[in-house]
């Protein structure tokens, strides 16, 4: 072997002979997301059985309450019923998921608007709910629309997952925005995709598609709705209870994404009071479903209502690995794809955001790869 003159040439040279891809200089290592063997981590059970409720219930929208403090009370106490509903009748609950926007309603308007009905993770909201899952002895989730002194002028979808011992255990990102199902609007939050490059230096790839390893089981959160690739990244990742929070969700995705990747999953939907002006056909239909996609608790209305469900996860568990996706197979293909919208696109200065629905439209467009591009 011919003699190498530097570490670094040595390790590229040992990197593409072993078929790997060549690894740039001086760029950090990347820590190992998905095993070879098709295991995933994992921390022991304390049970064989656990309960999982799902609440859907209508909160106060922050924009029509007469303060946003009163309102957050409001809704606060709102979601305390419920988590006493949940804790005093039934099985007692290991899990209770709420829905995407349970302490402060959906918001229209300017970005401007919008940032004064958001809360921050932690805060004295997740305080108090972790009081009620420290009493209660059980984990709670929920969505909400989030600021970030970290992060100035954006508006982020977190989902906050709060311990039994009452703690903020782990604040879920929305992965991406689904784009292009309304013609003249998108939504301006922001999202790991629009920022990412900056969201992996500050916290790591590994926080992209985090699985929380509980003594229930392997649980992720997500907002994203209609997106397979989104869903096989946290079935790769370990995750054996998908927990979702979004509005105006599609049943079958839901169904999908149990039955494609093998694991137990849940959607919470916000229900909308008849004064809303929102069609009833939008509000609840909560559900959870097994593998195989096998609905297993649901209730169809626009009422406020608790729905559980048993998972055994230990029989879940034993033996299983992660799903076998043939990325071999379709890899050909997938590395020619370009997609619409690069990465980054939300990765600006406060007051070059963009300020409402019609203006992240445009921002999507004029840094659309296909728009206006003549096929080759």
């Amino acid at each position: 072997m011919k003699s190498v003159r530097s570490l670094a040439t040595f390790i590229l040279l040992c990197s593409t002979a072993a078929g790997a891809p060549p690894l740039a200089i001086g760029a950090p290592a990347v820590p190992p997301l998905v095993r070879s063997d098709g295991s995933y981590p994992t921390v022991p059970l304390e049970k064989d059985v656990v309960v999982l409720k799902v609440v859907q219930n209508s909160p106060v929208n922050l924009q029509k309450a007469p303060t946003v403090a009163e309102g957050l009370a409001t809704n606060l106490e709102r979601m305390a019923h419920w988590i006493n509903e949940a804790c005093t009748k039934g099985k007692k609950p290991d899990f209770i998921l709420f829905n995407e926007f349970p302490l402060t309603g959906y918001s229209a308007g300017t970005r401007a608007e919008k940032l004064k009905f958001t809360i921050q993770v932690p805060g004295p909201e997740t305080d108090r709910l972790g009081e009620l899952a420290k009493a209660c002895d059980t984990y709670i989730v929920f969505g909400s629309y989030a600021t970030d002194p970290d992060w100035p002028g954006h508006i982020l979808s977190l989902n906050p997952v709060i311990g039994r011992d009452g703690k903020v255990k782990r604040a879920y990102w929305k992965s991406r925005n689904a784009t292009r199902l309304i013609p003249n609007e998108e939504v301006p939050t922001t999202t790991v995709e629009n920022v990412r490059d900056r969201f992996r230096a500050k916290y790591g790839i590994e926080e992209e598609f985090p699985v929380l390893m509980t003594e229930f089981g392997n649980i992720a959160v997500s907002t994203v709705q209609i997106d397979p690739f989104v869903f096989a990244a946290f079935a790769m990742r370990g995750t054996e209870i998908m927990l979702r929070t979004a509005t105006l969700f599609t049943r079958i995705d839901v169904q999908a994404v149990a039955y494609y990747n093998n694991v137990y999953t849940a959607m919470s939907n916000i229900t909308f009071p008849p004064d809303s002006g929102v069609p009833a056909q939008y509000g609840g239909g909560s559900l959870i479903v097994a593998p195989g996609g096998r609905v297993i608790a649901e209730d169809p209305s626009n009422d406020d209502s608790v729905i559980e469900a048993e998972i055994p996860i230990a029989q879940f568990r034993a033996g299983r690995t992660i799903p076998r996706y043939p990325l071999e197979v379709v890899k050909p293909v997938f590395d020619q794809y370009v997609q619409e919208v690069p990465l980054n696109i939300l990765d600006l200065p406060a007051d070059k955001l963009p300020q409402t629905n019609e203006d992240m439209k445009k921002l999507l467009d004029d840094s659309s790869r296909w728009i206006g591009k003549s096929p080759r």
